[in-house]
């Protein structure tokens, strides 16, 4: 996600290149190209969290975690995912 989204224009078409991202995507970030993602369920504090709720809010995200919690949904890299758009 932060790839395409660094490697995008503003019009949101991703153009070849090559180098170092230094893009960090948070709540309140304006999607340029990215309009959904399958990710899995990752720890709470974590940049990557943090990335999930940019699509949403992190009201939202913790609400999701909530009921895959009482549902035992497997957390982090070898459990469940997730669809957001």
């Amino acid at each position: 996600v932060r790839t395409l989204e660094y490697a995008s224009k503003e019009n949101g078409i991703v153009v070849q290149g090559e180098g170092s991202c230094d893009l960090f995507i948070y709540p309140g970030y304006r999607f340029q190209t990215v309009d959904a993602m399958l990710t899995n369920f990752h720890l709470p504090k974590s940049t990557l969290l943090m990335l999930v709720s940019a699509f949403s809010t992190r009201e939202n995200v913790l609400n999701a975690y909530k009921t895959a919690i009482e549902k035992q949904y497997r957390f982090f890299s070898y459990g469940d995912a997730m669809f957001i758009a």
